[in-house]
Order: structure tokens, then C-alpha cells, then sequence
């Protein structure tokens, strides 16, 4: 038995996405306000929105840690301490932060909101976390490029009382920590500023000057062109070894990305590390959960070496697709649900659901909210109900097989 408590630390894109990923098991999630966080093109939140979500998490015993990692510019760090405050005031726990202005402005303007230093600050030795604490950070978020290795000596060379986080599924960035110009160059849209256009996603061809609209293929090898494309990270399989390096967090990246993703990936890690506290192997049903979801070709990482790149494409595999939310639902099955892609009498879907393995489902009925046969539910949003195989909690969802892969 593992006595080591580990943080599942889950992304919240938006409101929809943050009651996912507390349904299914996220010991904390974070999320960005509408300024200062680096995935402008997430849903975010508003502050209203902030509060609301701090008092549904921490009722469930969820913290919230909250993104203020962009590097500020003048005008921006003059609105940072009215930001900070109210952080404090709606008692978010933590705050990420890449920035030793930024830093210090938390100090003194939220008190006692915990100071968590981003990734962006690429944090690769246990000089730097040292050196972080001494300032006064709560947690180093370390840089996706360290193995496993190193991640132990910083453990053993640094405060036990600062905790250390580091990602353990989703995507990477082909630059170092994420500190990319290429997006900005291209395209106008800073990532650092949470606007990267991912640029080293395209399929890139030589052209010579004299020669305009004359394609010459550029090979990295005999595979293909798409010589920057990363590899999305997951460490399903190896989370009693992050948890046995002395990591206090997992994190979860995906932030953009879907409610359905937020659901299963948190569902999957957290049945991982369950099973890691437990000494027990993971059940191969969490370890299939993983390739449910919207991704790109997997690795570990940096963890056990170098990662590779998939150079023939940078498409995601979609194999799944999400039909409906489950509402409500009685013991004997009887279900309330919403919709989101057409079905039929007769098909073949999974349910998937908190706490609940994947199980088959056979459409043999339909009826409308009020009771009226149906042959089919296409209307998005449409409320209606369905006989499930068994009881299943709210925001437990249906889907089926679909190839979606663009």
C-alpha cells in the first residue's frame, strides 16, 4: 500500500468543463480568468463565473487554482492588484505565475492565496526550485523536458515542503516550455500571450526564390514532412513511478479542449492513481479509456528518454464521439438526458459515467420529455429519455464509435 496522497490536478476550460472534471474524480482543477492566463482561446472565466466555480468546488473539496502565467506588460501589471484581490476574496487556493513581478504582487495582494510557479518558467534544477522557494512559491510546476531522473534529484535536493507538479497527459510543445516565437512570427498571435496559432502543426514544403509556386517536399526522413509535429504525452502506465519520484501533482493539460476530454481523461488518471495508492495494477478498461479521447500519437514524454515526433501528419485521431448527457436517472435505469449528436432506435452506443466502467448499450426505445415514442432524437439540446443497463449518475455520457479523424 502506497501512503504517498497524490493531486489529480484536472483542466477547467470553462464551467461545463469544470463540473466534468470534479464529477470524475479531479482532486483541484485550474482555470484562467479573462486576462493573464495562457490559453486565450479557452472559454475562461468571468468573475462572476470565478466565484460561482470556487464555491461548487470547494463544497466537493476541490481546490481551484487560477492562471495568471502570461509575461505582464505595463499596462496589464497596473491591473493586477485589483486581479489579485479578488482572487483572495473568493478564496481561490493558488495562483500560477511565471513572472518574480507577478510573484511579489501576489505577495502582497493575495495573501493567502498559494503562489505555484508555471511551467513557463522552465524550471529544470533544483537550484531554480530552490531559489523560487526562497521567494516565497508554494509549488514549482517543472518543465516537461526533465526524465524521470532528474525529477528525483530535485526532490532530493530541495524543501520538502515545497511541492512539485509536473504534466502527466496532453499535448507538447515542439519549443522549449512552451516559449515559442514561431506562432507569433507567422501569424501575429503570441503564445506566450495564450493566442499560439501551432504552427508546428503545418505541413511545410521548400520553395525556391526564383522559382514562386514551385513545391519541393522537406523530409526530417523517409517518413514525411511534418518535421516539428510533437507527440502528445501519457503516462497512464507509469503512475506509480511519477508518484514514487516524489511528485505532489499530476496535471492534466487541456485546457481548449472538450467537456468529453476533461471527463475522461480525469475519470482514467484518477482510477490510475487510485490503483497506484493501492499497490494494485491498473485495470486495462482505464488504460483503454485514454485512447476514447480526441489525440495526437502518444509518448511519454521526457520521463524515459527522448520522445519522437510523428512526422507523417498532425491530425488527431477522433474515434468517439459524444451523443448525450445523462440528466437524471432512476435505480431501474430510466434515464433523463440531453443531446448532442442524432441517434437511433437500434444503434449500438457506450456508456461512460463517474465511477462506472464503460459498459455497451442498445438503443431499444426512445421517448420525449413527455413520454412520446420516438424513432430517433436529432435536435441538439433536446431533452429526452432512454433505458440505460443500470443506474447512472448526472453527467455520466453516451457515445459511439465514429471515425472523426479530420
Amino acid at each position: 500500500m502506497r501512503e504517498k496522497k497524490i493531486e489529480l490536478l484536472a483542466p477547467a476550460g470553462d464551467m461545463e468543463r469544470l463540473e466534468m472534471a470534479v464529477a470524475y474524480g479531479a482532486d483541484a482543477v485550474y482555470l484562467a480568468g479573462t486576462a493573464f492566463g495562457m490559453r486565450s482561446f479557452a472559454g475562461n472565466f468571468t468573475p462572476e463565473e470565478l466565484k460561482r466555480a470556487v464555491d461548487l468546488c470547494h463544497k466537493k473539496g476541490v481546490r481551484v487554482h487560477v492562471t495568471c502565467n502570461t509575461m505582464p506588460r505595463n499596462d496589464e501589471v497596473a491591473r493586477l492588484p485589483e486581479w489579485l484581490t479578488y482572487l483572495d476574496q473568493v478564496g481561490v487556493d493558488a495562483v500560477i505565475l511565471a513572472d518574480v513581478g507577478v510573484m511579489a504582487l501576489a505577495g502582497k495582494y493575495a495573501p493567502h492565496v498559494q503562489r505555484h510557479i508555471s511551467t513557463q518558467a522552465s524550471i529544470v534544477n533544483y537550484e531554480t526550485a530552490r531559489a523560487w522557494h526562497d521567494l516565497g512559491a508554494d509549488r514549482v510546476i517543472l518543465a516537461r523536458e526533465l526524465s524521470l531522473d532528474e525529477i528525483r534529484e530535485i526532490r532530493a535536493k530541495t524543501p520538502p515542503e515545497l511541492e512539485l507538479e509536473a504534466f502527466a497527459h496532453g499535448a507538447m510543445c515542439v519549443s522549449y516550455s512552451g516559449r515559442c516565437l514561431l506562432s507569433n512570427y507567422m501569424t501575429g498571435r503570441d503564445s506566450n500571450r495564450g493566442a499560439c496559432a501551432q504552427p508546428c502543426r503545418y505541413q511545410y514544403a521548400l520553395m525556391e526564390e526564383k522559382r514562386p509556386g514551385e513545391y519541393f517536399p522537406v523530409y526530417e526522413d523517409e517518413k514525411g514532412t511534418y518535421i516539428m509535429n510533437s507527440r502528445d504525452m501519457c503516462t497512464i502506465d507509469h503512475v506509480a513511478q511519477l508518484m514514487d519520484a516524489g511528485l505532489d501533482s499530476l496535471k492534466l493539460e487541456g485546457r481548449a479542449k472538450s467537456a468529453y476530454y476533461a471527463a475522461i481523461v480525469t475519470g482514467a488518471y484518477r482510477h490510475a492513481i487510485d490503483a497506484a495508492l493501492a499497490g494494485q495494477p491498473l485495470d486495462p478498461v482505464w488504460r483503454d479509456e485514454v485512447e476514447h479521447i480526441s489525440h495526437r500519437h502518444y509518448s511519454t514524454g521526457f520521463y524515459f528518454g527522448q520522445p519522437g515526433q510523428f512526422t507523417e501528419d498532425s491530425r488527431y485521431i477522433r474515434d468517439w464521439q459524444i451523443v448525450a448527457k445523462v440528466r437524471s436517472c432512476t435505480p431501474d435505469g430510466r434515464a433523463v438526458l440531453t443531446l448532442n449528436n442524432k441517434f437511433s432506435v437500434g444503434d449500438q452506443l457506450e456508456l461512460v459515467g463517474p465511477g462506472l466502467r464503460p459498459c455497451p448499450v442498445t438503443v431499444k426505445a426512445l421517448w420525449d420529455e413527455d413520454g412520446e415514442r420516438l424513432d430517433q432524437v436529432r435536435k441538439p439540446q433536446m431533452v429526452f429519455q432512454l433505458d440505460l443497463p443500470c443506474q447512472a449518475p448526472p453527467l455520466s455520457l453516451l457515445r459511439r464509435r465514429a471515425d472523426l479523424t479530420p
